[in-house]
């Protein structure tokens, strides 16, 4: 076997980061870990880092770094760095080889990008990088040679069913033989619900998802199916697939991830435990299988699985999306950061839950009708993603009345 792979986990504390720590802690001999962030809970990173011996810990601010240092025990301070610049050298530097990049919103796309740029092993789970800079990024990996192993479920599902289980890099066309790509999607916690009975949900009702436990911000974007088409929008570059080849399908028991549609009529799935530590183990050992952790998947128990087209009338997040990809990168980059702009308002109770689509489809008609702007650098995607908050900011009240 060769020598033990050094592991960055951007957004450590974050349920992705905690479920990759209990993968690395199951394989000492292949893994070490370098060095962990986080934006807010300094406790929990401090007893992350201790467990972990971590090397490196990155924190957002100076405030940040007073609790963290309050936090921490008995023994010699991890090396503690400071800010949004220090994240993304901490992610380029020669002292890894791995990089889990798990920080949520456009926050993680600089240090995303610094990995991939640096040639790492790339385990994205930062939606963001794509649906913003999804040209940029794909470019990225192709001039370095950066391994790019998704860790979204649904894409993790469709890499291990593509031909020879996918490539670890860019592809620059579809893969030979596929005729489609199939994502599913639980349909959340108002699956069932009339559309019109969903104006006045609560944050909780919404954070509710039926079968995975994730963030408030990821489980609203479940709720409105956004993260569905965000997820479209990412299928888009890792797999150099069209928007008219990929297709959403509703399977509330999350037992099918994904779907891949050959040319000859096959359909190949990935099924397994709604457990995100089987993405992220396949993300770390590839091209090996290793132990994650999961239990075994017992299909005479699960029973029947279902399938069902998304109904647009509840769900015109999704449909929006579709709309942003065929729009151009723009568009994406407005309609993520519009919506990351409306769940955080209705999640503090300023907005309520069917005006975000409304807020994110203002966004998308004040971007059409704007002057073309180049986006050929990571400056002028985050320059758009800033006009595109400031908009949806200021309109949030007026446009989703």
């Amino acid at each position: 076997m060769s020598a033990q792979r050094r592991i960055v986990i951007l957004g450590s504390t974050g349920s992705i980061g905690e479920s990759t720590l209990d993968v690395v802690a199951r394989h000492p001999e292949r893994y070490r870990v370098h060095a962990l962030s986080a934006h807010q809970q300094m406790d929990k990173l401090a007893q992350q880092a201790a467990v972990h011996a971590a090397a490196v810990v990155v924190v957002p601010d100076d405030a940040a770094r007073v609790r963290f240092t309050d936090a921490w025990g008995a023994g010699a301070l991890p090396d503690i760095r400071v800010g949004a610049q220090a994240l993304a050298d901490t992610a380029a530097d020669s002292d890894s080889d791995t990089v889990m990049a798990a920080i949520v919103g456009a926050a993680g796309l600089p240090a995303a990008l610094a990995a991939a740029r640096a040639g790492k092993r790339v385990l994205l789970a930062n939606k963001e990088a794509l649906v913003a800079a999804g040209g940029l990024f794909m470019q990225a990996v192709r001039e370095s040679g950066a391994e790019l192993l998704p860790i979204d479920s649904e894409h993790n599902a469709i890499f291990q069913c593509l031909p020879h289980g996918g490539q670890a890099g860019a592809p620059t066309a579809p893969a030979r033989g596929v005729r489609r790509l199939i994502l599913t999607a639980s349909g959340g916690p108002f699956r069932n619900r009339d559309p019109h009975s969903l104006e006045n949900v609560t944050p909780d009702q919404a954070c509710a998802h039926p079968n995975w436990s994730m963030g408030r911000k990821i489980s609203v974007d479940s709720a409105t199916m956004l993260n569905k088409g965000l997820e479209v929008i990412e299928a888009h570059w890792l797999f150099a697939m069209p928007a008219d080849r990929i297709d959403v399908l509703i399977h509330p028991q999350s037992t099918v991830h994904s779907l891949v549609e050959y040319e000859d009529g096959s359909v190949l799935a990935q099924l397994g435990q709604p457990d995100m530590r089987t993405p992220i183990a396949y993300g770390l050992g590839f091209p090996d299988r290793i132990e994650s952790g999961v239990g075994v998947l017992d299909l005479a128990r699960s029973g029947r699985l279902d399938f069902e087209q998304p109904d647009l009338d509840r769900f015109p997040c999704l449909a929006s999306a579709y709309a942003a990809l065929r729009a151009g990168q723009g568009a994406c980059i407005v309609l993520n950061a519009a919506n990351e702009v409306a769940v955080d308002a209705f999640l503090n109770g300023r907005l309520g839950f069917m005006a975000i689509a409304r807020v994110i489809d203002a966004a998308l008609e004040w971007h059409a009708g704007q002057r073309s702007v180049t986006l050929s650098s990571l400056e002028d995607i985050l320059a758009l993603d800033v006009q595109a908050r400031e908009f949806a900011a200021r309109h949030r009240l007026a446009k989703a009345a």
